[in-house]
């Protein structure tokens, strides 16, 4: 019996392994603050500050929106605006969907299959966002984001993207000089993480949103990038918290139904959803061993089957003497 349970043993062990190796960049990230790549706030010029100008230039001036076509609603177009008048230096791409289509046609054939098989038109704005700032550098901003100062500081970095509350990184700005490893290692895997999940929100978060974008920043920082290919990190603070900020948030996140709202409220109440998870796994590992002890049971000598023992064939009357009790013929 000591065999049967110590195979047991390692047979469960082995299964929530698997498991744990499945999840484990997703659950290193509830843990990753970003603080060894974070812009800190210290190394930020204030507006109209004269050390802006002695700041190296890494990253193009291009500014990169994307939107279904050229007539933006009016609830954004005071976020788009104020990007243009900010940085009238700076080239200016609306990318449409016809005219994001005709680009990865153009220059990369091999994901345009990928590419009009979305099922959610949202996954297109995100997947030509990785491929625009891979191909020309630039800086992304979503049109919920308006600019609050001039975007030169974030210039100076090979790549950037913002910290997100509670844990991982953001697609909503990002900035990077062309042809930078994170952006190619991005594009390179948005065919291996395109899958259904079933739930509208959760296929686009993990197969070319934030979720998918923070999994690849992940396992990217863990092989421990070179300076030139370093990805920094925005912190919440540099982006939309202060006047000295770089961005202002609009209203936006018009793609979200009811399922967001769901995983938003499993978001709030997570501590109670891991104490049930914690306990069904309990339960479903008492269930799986007593299965176990019927199949031992079930499986033992015939006269064993039902777990009695044969009865003794001599029976002890004094401290010497035994008499016998039952004879058996063989």
């Amino acid at each position: 019996m000591r065999k049967g349970i110590i195979i047991f043993i390692v047979i469960n062990l082995l299964i929530v392994g698997f498991l744990v190796r499945s999840v484990l960049t997703l659950l290193l990230l509830l843990v990753e603050d970003a603080s060894n790549d974070a812009i800190h706030r210290a190394e930020i010029p204030a507006p109209n500050s004269s050390l802006i100008d002695n700041r190296p230039q890494l990253i193009p001036k291009i500014i990169h929106q994307t939107y279904l076509n050229s007539s933006i609603p009016d609830h954004w177009k005071v976020a788009q605006q104020s990007c243009i008048d900010l940085h009238e230096d700076y080239e200016y791409i609306l990318w449409t969907d016809a005219k994001s289509r005709e680009f990865i046609a153009k220059e990369y054939p091999w994901f345009l299959d990928s590419f009009d098989g979305y099922p959610h038109p949202i996954q297109r704005a995100d997947a030509i966002r990785y491929f625009v700032l891979a191909h020309f550098g630039g800086i992304y901003i979503d049109l919920d984001d308006g600019c609050n100062r001039r975007l030169d500081p974030l210039l100076s970095y090979p790549a950037w993207l913002r910290r997100t509350i509670p844990t991982g990184i953001s697609n909503d700005v990002m900035g990077a000089v062309p042809q930078h490893p994170f952006f190619l290692r991005v594009i390179d895997a948005l065919q291996v993480y395109d899958r259904n999940w079933r739930f509208p929100y959760i296929t686009v978060m993990y197969s070319t949103g934030p979720l998918f974008l923070s999994v690849i920043w992940k396992e990217y920082i863990s092989g421990e990038p070179t300076e030139e290919a370093r990805v920094r990190v925005l912190m919440p603070d540099a982006y939309n918290k202060h006047k000295w900020s770089f961005f202002s948030h609009h209203r936006g996140s018009s793609w979200h139904g009811k399922d967001a709202r769901m995983i938003f409220w499993l978001g709030r109440h997570w501590v109670i959803i891991t104490g049930v998870g914690f306990f069904m796994a309990g339960v479903v590992g008492l269930c799986l061993w007593w299965i176990y002890g019927r199949i031992m049971v079930l499986g033992g000598p015939k006269g064993q089957s039902r777990g009695r023992k044969s009865p003794p064939l001599w029976r002890r009357v004094s401290q010497k003497d035994y008499e016998l009790t039952e004879r058996r013929e063989v």
